[in-house]
């Protein structure tokens, strides 16, 4: 029986080491040599220390800043937790968030929803909207949206409230990527957040976008993809040629 036996397991032996050694240690070594940079994951280095990787989407929340994709990695922009939503373009979920109550018997945002989103998106780079209700009714003590008033507005089966922007909003603006992790928005989108940054930073709107078209990847072979913007590094250009005033 070992007779038999013994020549598959030496041709599983050889594979193994072959297939699962040899062969990544010799693709590792080849793509660190050719491809340094995109082998160690393409990180970013800002004077000295690693602050991302432009391949992986990250948060970025100040108003001094273009701010990402939303994502439903994890927590959010999780690297260790690469997800979409999965909910489809007919989902009330998707579409108007839904909430929950915690441990507390407070209630909560559990999805916050495509609706919510929009109107956070209007309010954040000063965007003229319609509104069946003002928006101070949902705000918090502090000035602030309140998410759970929202969402409970918009999913009242009486009287739903309506949320109507006067400029088109681009897709990328409310809606995550597959992975929860694309580091890249539109032009579209980058264009609506300049006045905002261009504000903050006290410069003017036309030298950040002009700062956008610098930093616009186009089509792969002039056909592939879509034009887009990595957001990492169009923040740390911005950081470079436009530091926000002390």
């Amino acid at each position: 029986m070992m007779k038999e036996l013994a020549p598959g397991l030496r041709i599983t032996l050889a594979l193994t080491v072959l297939t699962g050694l040899i062969y990544p240690a010799v693709m590792t070594g080849l793509s660190k040599a050719i491809f340094p940079r995109q082998a160690n994951g393409s990180l970013v280095t800002e004077n000295g220390k690693v602050v991302g990787s432009s391949l992986i989407g990250q948060s970025f929340s100040k108003p001094e800043y273009f701010h990402p994709r939303p994502s439903s990695a994890g927590s959010g922009y999780d690297a260790t937790a690469s997800a979409g939503s999965n909910l489809g373009p007919t989902s009330a979920k998707l579409l108007h968030g839904t909430t929950k109550t915690d441990d507390k018997g407070k209630d909560i945002v559990d999805f916050d929803g495509l609706a919510d989103r929009v109107v956070h998106y209007c309010v954040e780079n000063e965007l003229p909207y319609d509104a069946s209700a003002p928006l101070d009714s949902f705000k918090d003590s502090q000035g602030n949206l309140d998410d759970v008033k929202l969402i409970k507005a918009f999913n009242d089966p009486k009287s739903p409230l309506t949320f109507t922007p006067k400029v088109p909003i681009p897709s990328d603006a409310i809606t995550g990527s597959a992975s929860g992790l694309g580091p890249h928005i539109s032009p579209a989108n980058a264009d609506l957040q300049a006045a905002r940054i261009a504000k903050t930073r006290g410069a003017s709107t036309e030298q950040v976008r002009t700062l956008i078209a610098q930093s616009t990847d186009h089509p792969d072979l002039g056909f592939l993809g879509e034009p887009r913007v990595n957001v990492l590094m169009l923040n740390l250009a911005l950081d470079k040629n436009y530091p926000v005033r002390k």
